[in-house]
C-alpha cells in the first residue's frame, strides 16, 4: 500500500469515527426528547386527574352549602357541576387508556346519580321538605359523592404513579446516552490519535525515502 493510500485509509477511518458519535449523539438527544414528552403528557394526565378529583370534593361541598343556606348557593353549585362536566369531557378525550377509562366511568355513573338525587333533593328544598332534603344529602349522596371521590382518588394515583415511572425512564435514558456518548468520544479520540501517528509515521517514510534516492545528475 502506497504512503497516499495509507493516509486516505487512516483519514476515512477516522471521519466514520467522528460520524459515528455525531450519529449517537443525534440519536441520544431524540431518544431523551421523546421521554421528556412522555414524561410531560403524564404530568398532564396527573394534572387533569387532580383537577377531576378537586371538582367532586367542589360541587359535593356546593351542594350541601345550598342544603342549608336554604338554596342561596345553588347557583354556586350549577357552575362546579359545569366546571366538573367541562373538565370530565377532556378527561374522555385526553385519558383513553383501559384504567383511566375505568376509572372515569365509575366517576360518570356516580355523578349521574348524583345530579339525579340532586334534582329531587331541590324539588324537596323548594316545596319545604328539608327533612327529605338531609336525609338526601346525608344519606344516599354521601354514598354517590363516595364513590366518585374513591374512583377520582385512584385515576389520581395512577396518573402520579405514570409520572414516576416515565420521570424514572427518562432519567435512565439521559445515563444510558451519556454513557454511550463518553464510549463513542472516547474512540473517536482514539482514532484521532491513530490517525496522528500514522500521519508521523507515514511523514517519517517519505522523509526515508526521499533521503535514500540517489541524488539527481
Amino acid at each position: 500500500m502506497t504512503i497516499r493510500a495509507k493516509l486516505y485509509a487512516a483519514l476515512a477511518v477516522t471521519v466514520a469515527g467522528l460520524l459515528v458519535t455525531a450519529g449517537v449523539g443525534i440519536w441520544g438527544m431524540s431518544r431523551l426528547g421523546d421521554r421528556f414528552d412522555e414524561v410531560q403528557r403524564a404530568s398532564e394526565a396527573q394534572a387533569l386527574a387532580l383537577q377531576l378529583k378537586f371538582d367532586v370534593t367542589d360541587f359535593n361541598g356546593w351542594q350541601t352549602a345550598y342544603g342549608y343556606d336554604n338554596g342561596q348557593s345553588r347557583p354556586v353549585f350549577l357552575q362546579s357541576v359545569a366546571r366538573f362536566r367541562a373538565d370530565f369531557a377532556r378527561a374522555r378525550r385526553q385519558l383513553t387508556r383501559p384504567q383511566e377509562q375505568r376509572a372515569l366511568d365509575e366517576i360518570e355513573s356516580a355523578f349521574d346519580d348524583f345530579m339525579e338525587l340532586d334534582d329531587q333533593a331541590f324539588a324537596a328544598l323548594q316545596a319545604g321538605r328539608t327533612d327529605e332534603v338531609k336525609r338526601l344529602f346525608l344519606g344516599p349522596e354521601l354514598e354517590n359523592f363516595g364513590r366518585a371521590a374513591t374512583a377520582a382518588q385512584r385515576l389520581a394515583a395512577y396518573e402520579a404513579a405514570r409520572v414516576t415511572a416515565q420521570d424514572r425512564a427518562f432519567k435512565d435514558a439521559r445515563k444510558d446516552a451519556l454513557r454511550l456518548l463518553v464510549a463513542v468520544s472516547v474512540i473517536a479520540a482514539l482514532l484521532v490519535v491513530i490517525l496522528l501517528i500514522t500521519a508521523n509515521d507515514l511523514a517519517k517514510a517519505a522523509e526515508t525515502t526521499l533521503e535514500r534516492r540517489p541524488p539527481a545528475g
